[in-house]
């Protein structure tokens, strides 16, 4: 059974790579927008184009949110996918969900994340064996990490998953919204784990709990680098396409 020591480069592998990913489907959105903006003048048309490149993963998305609201029993109303501009900020989709607790808004809150990261687990060990990539590139095995990547790409379908998870990876991030509720759901969290360690209670039930969760946490972190190194050579390909459209404008817009 393992202790919270034991596990702890797993988590810390899975914060990490949840970084990481989180990062880079900032940039990537910025740098598609900007290339298409370069290329039509038109802030209108590169959301679109935005708005396209995602839209399974956005439908993913604002579907996990209305599914969640229906099993907390919480009513739903105007469900809407299409980017609409909201401060300095676009959204590209929406779900009108009633108010609940703190828990019922969190878990609403956080359900395309949780449904994305499943989705991505499922299509990175079923489909593309990420956990064999993962653990060669983990050994500094890099050379024989990559070929292992570039195989599962040219696997039957290969390129329609990668897409997929593509999609679903850089879509499932918290929107400003989603993290509303999180804060005090994260503080109350910390405060009962404190509360748990001073009074002494029995460290076995959490242990128990971590040795049920530890397999798929792995999983999880293995799907993750994968998506990396995908999303990592994309916004290669955008960063090289948007310096050779534009050679005098060496840097992009910086995130609102």
């Amino acid at each position: 059974m393992p202790t919270f020591a034991t596990a702890l480069p797993t988590l810390f592998g899975l914060v990490l790579s949840f970084l990481i990913l989180a990062w880079l489907s900032r940039r990537i959105s910025l740098y598609v927008q900007t290339l298409v903006y370069y290329l039509t003048r038109s802030v209108d048309l590169a959301t679109v184009v935005l708005f396209l490149l995602l839209l399974p993963g956005i439908i993913i998305h604002e579907a996990a949110h209305w599914l969640t609201a229906r099993l907390l029993g919480l009513k739903t109303g105007k469900f809407r996918v299409w980017p609409k501009p909201q401060g300095r900020q676009i959204r590209m989709g929406s779900v009108s969900v009633q108010r609940g607790n703190l828990w019922q808004d969190s878990l609403v809150g956080l359900a395309p994340l949780i449904f994305g990261s499943i989705l991505i687990a499922l299509i990175g060990q079923r489909v593309f064996f990420a956990d064999q990539i993962s653990s060669a590139l983990l050994q500094g095995q890099w050379t024989q990490g990559f070929l292992a990547f570039r195989n599962a790409l040219g696997e039957a379908d290969g390129a329609l998953w990668a897409y997929l998870l593509f999609a679903v990876g850089n879509a499932m991030m918290p929107s400003a919204s989603d993290r509303e509720p999180l804060m005090p759901l994260f503080l109350y969290t910390v405060l009962a784990a404190l509360l748990y360690v001073v009074i002494g209670l029995p460290l076995s039930p959490l242990t128990s709990a971590l040795d049920w969760l530890l397999p798929t946490l792995e999983d999880l972190t293995s799907a993750f680098v994968f998506t990396i190194i995908l999303d990592a050579l994309i916004l290669l390909v955008l960063y090289l396409l948007t310096a050779l459209i534009t050679p005098r404008a060496s840097s992009i817009p910086k995130a609102p």
